[in-house]
């Protein structure tokens, strides 16, 4: 049988690393041993930063309704507490665009879980 050696694979698997860190500073974007472990660590810290912008919106939304809804005189808790037993059912992202952008429909939405 013949021998197989990784010489093309090799070669293959350093470009692609060495293509993920271009733009690196010094070493790591030209040495493959520098390059693999700042690529590692890159794409590390990119996957929990995919989960942390989530949690990020989820608070600037929470914010934002908090204000707009403390202008009706409700707390946030009340607010949503109001909605959820009116049967109101608007996810975050739209009631902070809402608090935004149309104050007349929150308002009525304010008074509606206020009422309940």
């Amino acid at each position: 049988m013949a021998r197989i050696k990784g010489a093309v694979h090799a070669k293959k698997r350093h470009k692609k690393t060495l293509k993920l860190a271009r733009g690196y500073f010094g070493a790591r974007s030209t040495q493959y041993r520098a390059a693999k472990q700042a690529v590692m660590r890159a794409m590390a810290h990119a996957f929990v930063g995919r989960k942390q912008t989530k949690r990020e919106y989820r608070r600037l939304w929470i914010t934002r309704i908090n204000a707009a809804a403390r202008e009706h005189g409700l707390s946030y808790s009340r607010f949503m507490n109001g909605l959820k037993k009116a049967g109101v059912d608007i996810n975050r992202k739209i009631l902070a665009e809402m608090a935004i952008n149309d104050t007349a429909a929150f308002s009525k939405l304010a008074q509606l879980a206020g009422a309940v």
